[in-house]
């Protein structure tokens, strides 16, 4: 495995954040800004969280 987009988990994640991305904005106007900004910052996590685990274990590795 040479990088972390080789793996499935994140390639789930980023299809979830497009999904949730393009679903939050045909929210009621009253909701998208509030509800809307959380579902797309959440959705968002989960691929940051994936990059930045991966990243963490490779440096434990080469230590």
């Amino acid at each position: 495995m040479k990088s972390y987009k080789d793996l499935e988990v994140y390639s789930l994640g980023l299809e979830l954040f497009y999904e949730c991305h393009s679903y939050s904005l045909k929210l009621p106007k009253h909701e998208m800004y509030e509800l809307g900004s959380q579902l797309r910052r959440s959705s968002d996590s989960v691929s940051t969280n994936i990059v930045e685990g991966y990243g963490k274990n490779n440096i434990k590795q080469i230590s």
